[in-house]
């Protein structure tokens, strides 16, 4: 009988040895902690950074920036802290107007984080009085350097415009971006069926909505020519990822 209890003693120890070794951790063994991230940003831009900036030192970053973004070499953010570091003030480099088009995505395409621009969208990326407004705000009020006026390959309202669709809203919309794809001298195929035609009236776009800011807003004309800011132009390509800056 006491060599029956013994071993069932025994046999019990090995059972809830073979059940506890390994694959619960003692009371003594640490916690797995996250792997620390080299690099990682949690500082927002502040205003003496702010001031430091040139145009050009701007023009520069983004391009730096863009390059990432092709290399898919993103800036690790913390973006927790960056909320919080942020909710006081603001001061962006730069105020990006884009399409609406989910397929650009400003703030990866140049690798900026919260704080760093701000950014307007609107279909066929056009000026009006309301995001005049806001540049204006941007650059007068909060200090930043550059007005960068981004189109893209493939745009659905360069497109629309180019067919001079009507439908709805969409037609007064339209007819922001049609003085830009009128004023082209082309004489081949002027429908969107013509890659080569939509590429030169995404341009024409962007040119024309930079000069629209600078006949309609007589304060960002007047901070540019005094070199405060520039106001520059920029066609991002879907294909690969890439910004050109248009000269």
């Amino acid at each position: 009988m006491k060599k029956i209890i013994l071993s069932s003693i025994i046999i019990a120890a090995v059972l809830f040895t073979a059940c506890t070794d390994g694959s619960q951790p003692s009371a003594t063994q640490p916690e797995n902690k996250p792997e620390e991230v080299v690099g990682l940003v949690e500082n927002v831009l502040t205003k003496a950074e702010q001031d430091a900036l040139s145009p050009d030192m701007v023009i520069q970053s983004l391009k730096e920036g863009n390059q990432r973004f092709m290399r898919n070499d993103l800036t690790a953010r913390d973006h927790s802290a960056q909320v919080r570091k942020s909710v006081k003030a603001q001061f962006p480099k730069a105020i990006v107007l884009s399409c609406v088009d989910s397929r650009v995505p400003v703030e990866d395409v140049f690798d900026r984080g919260i704080g760093d621009v701000f950014v307007a969208r609107v279909a066929g990326n056009f000026v009006n009085e309301d995001i005049l407004g806001s540049m204006e705000f941007a650059c007068k009020v909060s200090g930043s350097k550059l007005i960068l006026v981004l189109g893209h390959e493939h745009c659905g309202a360069v497109k629309a415009a180019v067919d001079d669709v009507k439908l709805g809203n969409i037609t007064p919309m339209l007819a922001k971006i049609r003085p830009a794809v009128e004023s082209i001298d082309y004489d081949g195929d002027r429908t969107s069926k013509n890659q080569e035609f939509v590429h030169m009236a995404s341009q024409s776009n962007v040119q024309n909505t930079i000069k629209k800011i600078r006949t309609d807003s007589p304060i960002l004309k007047e901070m540019e020519e005094k070199g405060e800011i520039k106001i520059v132009g920029a066609v991002y390509d879907m294909d690969d990822g890439s910004v050109d800056f248009l000269e």
